[in-house]
């Protein structure tokens, strides 16, 4: 009987090993694609220009996604797979893991040839583009004002704290409290890095090393604030909801539309993200001290507001923000690591000042939010949850991670909504505040 039993559990292993798949490819032949990329590498006949370091950056990027998804402690505490792939492949370079020619190349992809500018324009038109307009305008009467008037209270509660403990007002909120509530990394320190470069007239991967240590933390805070006091509703059935976000009423559907997939219609996205983001770029030549990325916001939510775009296009956009961010993302993040990320710089910014700072962001949000959200009619602890926790996590990612340690899934589309206009505004004013402080 104990052969039968041992017999099946090592066939349930084989199985596993065969049928677990990275990105749509099964482990064996990952594993594979993988050793080809090191042979290459070795030889030094991997390609340049943008095949090279794009191999490099979807292959180690899916690979290490996938085993911070798999991590325990990574995958419930601190970002998951976002987190680790970041980490990850800054040690790749930090420690001269890669050869110098490779990370070299992936630097100047990342740096100087566009790639996170074709990320950031499929990420902001498609993401505002999908957002139900009738959904919208409803929310902003009830739910965006506390997401906004918690942030607001976030941000001053930081840099008050942070001229108290001796970090200074403007250092506090530039590099704490607007990271935390960007957005999370790919939508909210990368562009958030490009700003503050912009504005300092230095390169941006001096930048985002002191920006990517306060999403993460305050990531991993929202997480287990939310789980906390998730736990701590049950008790309080006037204050949680149990996942209804609205006492009286209704907000509306804020669940995704559901989109058919077509091809020719990924192209038209394409054109349709360029073209907003060329519109940034004109608009910043007339106003060069306004970001283009802040320009591009604007106008994409103009056009979602008024009705502009037809459908059509406006459907083209979100399936090629849909083709890119599940394709993409996490050679982003591995770019992120290898051309942006200083580990020197990350390891010197973890002081005690930084701590209390984060956890005054994440209190603060979270406090404001559920007060606020109370007088608006909804129940604090869901209210605390997503235009609190949720405005401190790490973007998409840190929201299901947020959501899912609260047992509040159901409120995914309300956490999107939050972050991305509460990103968007964090970007559109952080250039004002840089060029305030700087």
């Amino acid at each position: 009987m104990s052969h039968e039993k041992e017999g099946t559990a090592e066939t349930t292993q084989k199985n596993s090993f065969w049928s677990t798949k990275i990105t749509g490819i099964s482990l064996p032949l990952y594993l594979l694609i993988v050793l080809i990329l090191i042979v290459t590498m070795a030889l030094g006949k991997l390609p340049k220009g943008i095949l090279g370091p794009l191999a490099v950056l979807v292959i180690f990027g899916n690979l290490f996604h996938f085993l911070g998804n798999k991590i325990p402690i990574i995958k419930s505490y601190l970002g998951g797979g976002s987190v680790f792939a970041i980490f990850a492949s800054a040690a790749l370079a930090t420690f001269n893991i890669l050869p110098h020619a490779v990370l070299q190349d992936t630097s100047n992809f990342i740096n100087n040839m566009g790639f996170l500018d074709f990320y950031i324009a499929a990420l902001i038109t498609g993401s505002i583009l999908g957002m139900d307009r009738d959904t919208l305008i409803k929310a902003s009467v009830r739910f965006i004002p506390v997401a906004l008037i918690a942030m607001v209270s976030s941000f001053f509660a930081v840099g008050f704290v942070g001229m108290l403990i001796g970090n200074g007002f403007g250092n506090s909120v530039l590099y704490i409290s607007l990271p935390a509530m960007a957005g999370g990394v790919g939508a909210g320190a990368v562009p958030l890095s490009s700003i503050y470069a912009h504005v300092l007239g230095t390169d941006a991967s001096q930048v985002i090393s002191r920006l990517i240590p306060a999403t993460a933390m305050t990531n991993v805070l929202a997480i287990i604030g939310a789980a906390l006091l998730a736990r701590a509703g049950e008790s309080k059935p006037g204050f949680s909801g149990q996942g209804k976000l609205v006492k009286t009423g209704s907000l509306g559907d804020a669940s995704a539309r559901e989109l058919k997939l077509n091809i020719p219609q990924f192209g038209v996205g394409l054109m349709v993200a360029m073209s907003f983001f060329m519109l940034g770029q004109i608009a910043n030549y007339f106003a060069p001290k306004v970001h283009a990325y802040a320009f591009m916001i604007i106008i994409v939510v103009l056009c979602k507001v008024f009705n502009i775009l037809p459908k059509y296009y406006e459907d083209a956009a979100v399936m090629f923000n849909q083709l890119v961010v599940k394709n993409l993302t996490a050679a982003v993040l591995a770019g992120i690591g290898m051309a942006l990320l200083n580990l020197n710089v990350l390891v010197a910014s973890l002081t005690w000042q930084f701590v209390v700072l984060c956890l005054v962001s994440v209190i603060s949000i979270s406090v404001v939010a559920g007060f606020v959200g109370r007088l608006f009619g909804l129940y604090p602890v869901e209210a605390s949850i997503t235009a609190g926790f949720c405005n401190n996590s790490m973007g998409g990612t840190g929201n299901v991670a947020v959501l899912s340690a609260s047992k509040r899934m159901e409120l995914i589309a309300f956490a999107q909504m939050g972050n991305r206009l509460g990103g968007a505004i964090v970007l559109i004013i952080s250039g004002f505040i840089m060029q305030l402080f700087s």
